[in-house]
């Protein structure tokens, strides 16, 4: 490409703002087009706006010279060009969907208001700074709070509300906490974690409905028949790749927009990174992906396509929840953290600190492992299972990997 192209990148996520950022240091300014009102910012970090530890604009991301704010609702494909609900048309030589995800919503009764058409007053979604501002707000002392889902997202939301001085129930349909990243004793931890801040989880159980009175939530209904009383309900059931904009322009679409190792669509001249992508079968959802994926972007569009640092081959991703303060929670998933048989399994674990290190490893190799905990070994262990490299047979060194010692 040449200097003079146009780019245009439509999503002002971590993924869009660090696509922008570095084709503006490659000397290729791009046009972002963000959605929302507020100056990009990284969404890791909503809980802690939540918990009250961070101010919203400690968590802003350095914003690109060229942003737009504004709502896209079409591709033409045809004549290279997007068009804002404003009637803005903006024309591109490439085009990069950053478009990100949106929250599962799961089919409750009575979760639309049916005269509204949208939330009863007291359910939040937590996706966006709307969002956690919303609920911010809504959040004091003494409310009564359901999350429905136990995953990374519903963890985060329980710790952060329970901070504010919220009454707080977990509603987990799965048989434990975070089930898609840590293994039966991480979890265990998590939810003594949450347990020691009064959170009370409720796991194996499904939320069956949401009851409202004048548009106002006053409890959900769970399956077996019992009833909890919420001034506030939380969702946090997950997120699927935001490809609307995509399939209603006619690009291959699975799970998210499909893409190749130059992270190209069924259009060539359409790109997609991100959550909203899907390479080689994956979605990641999580922001190191999103990272390389905007890095190795930025390369081809602006640089040498045929080098080799201009390819995107996946990533192997690890999971991180930081959440600081002083009830301090720390844990890291990467890889299978469930053996196979014949696997071999290194555990440490101390009760009484609410520590746990675990990793497995296959063929002298590392395929995974989970620490919650003082992860001051995470960094050693993450880039012997980067690396693939095999182990030494005599073990000593993985057990050296293991402690506080590893490094970071």
């Amino acid at each position: 490409m040449t200097s003079n192209e146009r780019v245009v990148v439509i999503g002002s996520g971590l993924a869009g703002v660090r696509l922008a950022r570095r084709l503006g240091e490659l000397g290729m300014p791009a046009t972002l087009v963000g959605e929302e009102e507020h100056t990009p910012y990284n969404r890791v970090l909503l809980a802690e706006v939540l918990a009250g530890r961070y101010a919203p604009e400690v968590i802003a991301l350095p914003a690109p010279a060229e942003l737009t704010r504004g709502r896209v609702v079409r591709i033409d494909r045809e004549m290279r060009a997007v068009h804002l609900a404003d009637g803005t048309e903006i024309a591109y030589d490439k085009l990069v969907l950053a478009t990100g995800s949106n929250p599962v919503l799961p089919p409750l009764r009575g979760l639309w208001d049916p005269e509204r058409h949208e939330f009863p007053d007291g359910v939040h979604a937590f996706r966006t700074m709307d969002d956690c501002m919303r609920l911010s707000k809504a959040v004091r002392p003494g409310a009564r709070a359901v999350v429905i889902g136990g995953g990374l997202l519903g963890v985060s939301a329980s710790r952060a509300l329970a901070l504010r001085g919220a009454q707080v129930v977990l509603a987990q349909q799965g048989e434990r906490l975070m089930e898609r990243q840590l293994d039966p004793s991480a979890s265990k931890l998590v939810r003594r974690h949450l347990a020691d801040l009064g959170v009370e989880v409720h796991t194996e159980t499904r939320v069956r409905a949401v009851r409202s009175v004048g548009g106002t939530v006053r409890s959900v209904s769970m399956a077996d028949g019992y009833a909890l009383d919420a001034d506030l309900v939380v969702i946090a059931c997950g997120v699927r790749p935001r490809a609307g904009l995509a399939q209603e322009a006619g690009l291959a679409v699975h799970k998210g927009v499909i893409v190749d190792e130059e992270l190209r669509s069924s259009d060539p001249r359409i790109h997609a990174i991100g959550d909203c992508a899907q390479f080689e079968g994956t979605v990641y959802g999580l922001a190191t992906p999103a990272l390389e994926q905007a890095d190795v972007l930025a390369e081809l569009l602006a640089g040498d396509a045929d080098s080799p640092a201009a390819r995107y081959t996946g990533t192997r991703a690890l999971t991180r929840l930081t959440l600081a303060g002083a009830d301090f929670l720390d844990l890291a998933a990467f890889g299978e953290t469930e053996p196979r048989p014949g696997d071999d399994v290194i555990q440490l674990a101390d009760a009484t600190r609410g520590t746990y290190r675990k990793v497995v490893v296959r063929d002298d190799r590392l395929v995974g492992g989970v620490l919650v905990g003082e992860l001051g070994t995470v960094g050693a262990l993450a880039r012997a299972w980067e690396g693939a490299e095999p182990l030494p047979a005599n073990g000593a060194p993985l057990l050296h990997l293991l402690t506080n010692d590893g490094g970071s």
